[in-house]
């Protein structure tokens, strides 16, 4: 009986490389890198037997990739195509419980708050949609679509009637323009505004400092040493922080504040200084900014409008603070807090720079339209619901 004839392999210079790269290549999956080896020992010329030997794989299995790569080449290393098992539920049913997701579990009659996978999964065999389901299956349906129903974030709605008017003054002064002018290099812009209630919690056993294969350990007891405001007016332009601490807020505390911005140069002898405060107590309405106004001429305050203290940027240098000083908060007491505080200030003021502000008016206006066609969404359904 005549022996077999092993398939002569003769691969290009590219299949090469491309076969060594997956031969010894770290990332390469066990499968494809045994079958890269099979074509290149072929390639030397070695019959089937000797790389059996060599691999220690069967002589079937390297007949059949030598074959398949003399064939096809590279795509004749990949698995064929299976058709697998049939599927077990239909596109109707996954669409039925995606569409089960997207409601408000109240709305459907069920006492939750919000949908979690074994609810879906109980809820669509409760409503016949299948027979049977499990979380998981209903886990990689809503993954699919990117569908995460046990999340939720909140928000709150414009209800400030001049808030365009009022978000634009902000954005445009963040953009060095006043009123369609470009300010001048002695004007400045201020974003001030107070962190309430930091407080001084003294843990009853010392902080553990971090470790191999171990986080910083913070011990959850604590005897509470009181609690202080930290009141900052960032500088715009120049990323500059001036602060103070506190024992409450109030209109005496930020007028301090604004002492001792306005004592100092160059705001003292500016043209003018803005200063962009929200519509807290303590600087909120015309009564404030004529506050300010009289105790310093050359100050001019500007309210962002109602609900949007996320336009005023000192927010954002209270976020750092929030990570980077107070968190997590273990402090003998108020007057390491206030220590804290200020070396934290001299530390920023050192190194940084003005944050990469990206909302612009343009931005604001595209805000607007979506809150314009969301607001009439809301209505037609409200009233197609009531005609029902």
């Amino acid at each position: 009986m005549p022996l077999r004839t092993a398939c002569p392999i003769a691969p290009s210079a590219a299949e090469r490389a491309r076969l060594k790269a997956m031969a010894y290549g770290h990332k390469t999956e066990h499968r494809l890198r045994v079958r890269a080896q099979v074509v290149l020992h072929a390639a030397r010329g070695r019959s089937n037997v000797r790389i059996a030997q060599e691999t220690g794989l069967h002589l079937d299995t390297v007949r059949r990739w030598r074959g398949r790569f003399a064939e096809q080449g590279l795509p004749g290393l990949k698995d064929r195509q299976r058709c697998g098992r049939p599927p077990v539920f239909t596109s109707l049913q996954v669409a039925e419980a995606k569409a089960l997701a997207c409601w408000l579990p109240a709305e459907s009659g069920v006492p939750l708050s919000r949908w979690s996978c074994p609810e879906l999964a109980y809820e669509a065999i409760q409503r016949g949609i299948a027979a049977f389901v499990s979380a998981s299956t209903v886990r990689r349906w809503l993954a699919e679509d990117a569908l995460k129903p046990w999340q939720h974030r909140s928000w709150i709605f414009i209800t400030d009637p001049d808030f365009r008017a009022k978000a634009q003054r902000v954005l445009d002064l963040y953009a060095r323009t006043w009123q369609g002018t470009p300010l001048d290099a002695d004007e400045y812009v201020i974003s001030a505004d107070e962190k309430t209630s930091i407080q001084s919690r003294c843990r009853c056993h010392p902080t553990l400092a971090p470790g191999q294969a171990r986080a910083m350990r913070v011990n959850h007891t604590y005897g509470r040493g009181g609690a202080l405001a930290y009141l900052a007016a960032y500088d715009v332009h120049q990323s500059k922080v001036s602060g103070r601490t506190e024992p409450r807020t109030g209109i005496d505390p930020f007028m301090n504040l604004v002492t001792q911005v306005m004592s100092q140069e160059p705001y003292k002898s500016a043209k003018r200084v803005f200063w962009i405060v929200d519509n807290g107590s303590s600087h909120r309405g015309q009564k404030a900014a004529d506050r300010l106004t009289a105790a310093f001429p050359n100050a001019v305050m500007i309210h962002t409008p109602v609900h949007a203290s996320w336009l005023n940027q000192v927010e954002i240098y209270f976020s750092v603070v929030q990570r980077k000083v107070v968190t997590p908060n273990d402090f003998t007491d108020l007057a390491q807090v206030e220590d804290r505080l200020r070396a934290f200030e001299d530390r920023y003021n050192a190194t940084a720079q003005p944050f990469q502000w990206k909302f612009t008016t343009s931005d604001l206006d595209d805000l607007l339209a979506r809150l314009d066609r969301h607001t009439a969404d809301h209505r037609e359904e409200s009233s197609v619901s009531l005609a029902a």
